[in-house]
């Protein structure tokens, strides 16, 4: 098949070149997208007079049996195409006949694929907040509802004091609020035009490039040609957020692997979500957060990729960018699917609500820190009460005593400076509700905490509705 660069060239592509630079295997995601910058690219062909009314309205004509073609998925995408740009340039010609020579008048592949790769990740970056909006509410919701379940609170995977389980859940939903407001962040700078600075130093007629993006939905023109042709920066923006949020995902992943172990035995997984082992009849599996938690290697890696691909190269467009779309069109499909997944995930799973209770309640030392602020309210100076009731933790561990089922005598043997009753007055309960201060793991925080998650949602919600 004829080049559409062939021209300068008298010997045909080697076969072994032809399959190593093709991109169509993979940039054909972008043939939606390349139609739609293809559309405006012809109106402002039109609106500049390099195309007269009537030869506009024929390849509109044409681009819009060519997106019928897509989408019945009759599209001829053969690796000799190259890639997607020219196999529906191909396709456009096949229908208007030599007119579709025409379209890619004053545009590049190198602007053209600028072009269509911002419009496709703002379609991206939609999914993934969308995903990531229903799950905040979901984690938002089970915060609420589990205000009043008390469990053990930890650091270095040690128990470390009472917290309730809407709190720890709560924390997760912050998380990803802060992840889906640096996505919304990466559609605001992907949200301005390539098309018009040609292969890098712009083009010689006279495209009114403000009014082609304003077609496009685009709020601006990037103003550089050879930055716009060579940047990357924004899809570097889109993995950094990614690999963010698959973290943050990654960690409630562990948190629940550790809970359905029997060793915590905190909760119970639905029957869907889990899966079974080929030998072991008994086994339940975590595997969804098993997956989840192992599926951030490749977020974090395409981060990577994309950065050393882009770290040495000069201005302007190069064909290392083509590798561009591997690391994007994998971090999209992984982190909006991890995103959608824990979502029915957590929505079915069954809290064993008492099994926590009983973590916290019969521990031996986690009221340690509640017993040192009662000496800390008879003036006792922190760091010499601290090292009082780390005294008292040690009693605790050497008879197997709980820190509440001391005595005054027991008590007194470290300090005389403990009100009677200290002990008695001790418990995970009571704990938990006098952590007022704002943030704190009392009920009525977390449920000041669900508001504000609710007002988060409903910001969102309200930037995805304005895209």
């Amino acid at each position: 098949m004829k080049k559409t660069w062939g021209g300068r060239f008298k010997k045909p592509t080697d076969p072994q070149v032809e399959a190593f630079t093709e991109s169509i295997s993979f940039d054909h995601r972008l043939a939606a997208f390349d139609i739609e910058g293809s559309l405006a690219h012809v109106q402002t062909l039109v609106k500049a007079g390099l195309l007269k009314p009537a030869e506009g309205k024929k390849l509109t004509a044409g681009l819009q049996k060519v997106k019928k073609l897509l989408e019945a998925k009759k599209l001829p995408l053969e690796p000799v195409l190259e890639d997607i740009h020219t196999a529906i340039e191909k396709a456009v010609t096949k229908i208007v006949g030599p007119l579709g020579g025409k379209l890619h008048t004053g545009r590049s592949r190198n602007d053209q694929v600028a072009t269509d790769f911002r419009l496709y990740l703002r379609h991206a970056i939609q999914e993934t907040v969308e995903a990531g909006t229903h799950l905040i509410g979901i984690l938002a919701q089970l915060g609420l509802k589990e205000k009043e379940t008390l469990m053990p609170g930890y650091t270095h995977l040690q128990r470390a004091m009472p917290i309730t389980l809407g709190h720890h859940l709560s924390a997760y939903a912050f998380m990803l609020t802060r992840d889906m407001d640096r996505f919304l962040s990466t559609w605001d700078r992907a949200n301005a035009l390539p098309l018009g600075s040609g292969a890098l130093a712009g083009t010689n007629h006279p495209f009114d490039r403000q009014w082609t993006a304003q077609k496009l939905g685009l709020k601006s023109v990037l103003e550089n040609s050879l930055d716009a042709v060579s940047d990357r920066d924004v899809y570097v923006d889109y993995l950094s957020a990614a690999a963010i949020t698959q973290m943050h995902l990654s960690r409630l992943s562990e948190d629940l692997i550790l809970w359905a172990s029997s060793e915590f035995g905190f909760i119970e997984m639905d029957d869907a979500f889990a899966t079974g082992s080929s030998l072991m009849p008994q086994k339940k599996n975590p595997d969804v957060a098993e997956l989840v938690r192992g599926k951030s290697g490749r977020v974090f890696a395409n981060l990577v990729g994309l950065l050393t691909v882009l770290k040495g190269l000069p201005l302007a467009y190069n064909r290392d960018l083509q590798e561009d779309k591997h690391f994007v069109f994998d971090s999209a499909d992984t982190v909006t699917a991890s995103l959608k997944t824990m979502a029915g995930f957590l929505f079915t799973l069954r809290f064993r609500r008492e099994r926590m209770r009983q973590g916290a309640d019969k521990d031996l030392t986690l009221l340690a820190t509640d017993l040192a602020d009662v000496l800390v309210k008879e003036d006792v100076p922190f760091r010499l009460a601290h090292e009082i009731v780390g005294r008292v933790v040690h009693h605790c561990l050497e008879k197997g005593k709980r820190l509440q089922d001391l005595t005054d005598a027991e008590l007194g043997r470290f300090s005389d400076l403990f009100p009677k009753g200290t002990a008695q007055h001790l418990s995970v309960l009571h704990s938990v509700n006098a952590k007022k201060t704002v943030g704190g793991t009392s009920p009525k925080n977390v449920e000041s905490q669900a508001k504000t998650l609710a007002s988060e949602i409903q910001k969102i919600k309200k930037k995805l509705s304005g895209l």
